[in-house]
């Protein structure tokens, strides 16, 4: 007699069990991820923060002589790097506007930073303004307010006279000065063909240079703009 090994009823197997699965988002491997993104993005804006320790500072945007006024648009921001605090103090930063009502009491050059020393008040101005009546074919067209200019004065056509050495024509009757004001043609001497600039003058040149006009016949004046 043979021996059925198999399922003698014929039932079948039953289905293997199945086994609980944890939600995603309660998985602590997922939460332990999310912080190690969040902790190197915190610790790397900080490492980036503190390896720019550069400083944003005023400096002048092109070349500007003594006695010209400051305003905003002459300035631009400039990132630097100060050894200490001290250096730093000499120069305005650019967290806050420069004070109204400054003028530069020395010459600065373009892309230089603004230095408080090189600047005053207004009311103080160590300088005199010297008008001048010029021919606009003898002034450079892009002449401006803040433009460094040498002034030649000639005794009629052919006879130049220099400030500083008489009447023999030894150099400019004023050298780097600083246009403080250049009104358009139109708005000066349109009538008379002239063109008007102001400039500033130290009191000992402004005294020498209106003695030099005076002992002049036909004073001829020609401006050579300083690039």
């Amino acid at each position: 007699m043979s021996r059925d090994l198999g399922n003698a009823t014929g039932t079948p197997a039953p289905p293997p069990a199945q086994r609980v699965v944890r939600p995603a988002w309660r998985d602590p491997r997922l939460w332990l991820g999310v912080l190690l993104v969040a902790g190197s993005v915190v610790v790397g804006a900080r490492l980036l923060a503190a390896a720019d320790d550069t400083v944003a500072v005023w400096a002048v945007r092109a070349e500007r002589g003594a006695g010209t006024p400051l305003r905003t648009d002459d300035l631009v921001v400039e990132r630097v790097r100060f050894t200490d605090a001290a250096a730093q103090e000499r120069y305005f930063t650019a967290e806050r506007p420069v004070p109204a009502d400054l003028v530069l009491v020395r010459a600065v050059g373009a892309g230089e930073l603004l230095a408080r020393s090189a600047v005053g008040p207004a009311a103080a101005e160590p300088v005199l303004r010297v008008p001048l009546e010029v021919d606009p074919n003898r002034v450079p067209p892009d002449v401006g307010a803040g433009s460094v200019v040498d002034v030649w004065v000639s005794d009629g056509p052919g006879r130049s006279a220099g400030a500083g050495a008489g009447s023999d024509g030894g150099g400019p009757a004023l050298s780097e000065v600083t246009v403080v004001a250049a009104p358009s043609y139109e708005d000066t001497f349109g009538v008379t063909g002239a063109r008007q600039l102001v400039v500033a003058v130290d009191d000992d040149r402004a005294v020498a240079f209106e003695r030099l006009l005076g002992g002049l016949q036909d004073p001829v004046i020609r401006i050579l703009q300083r690039s």
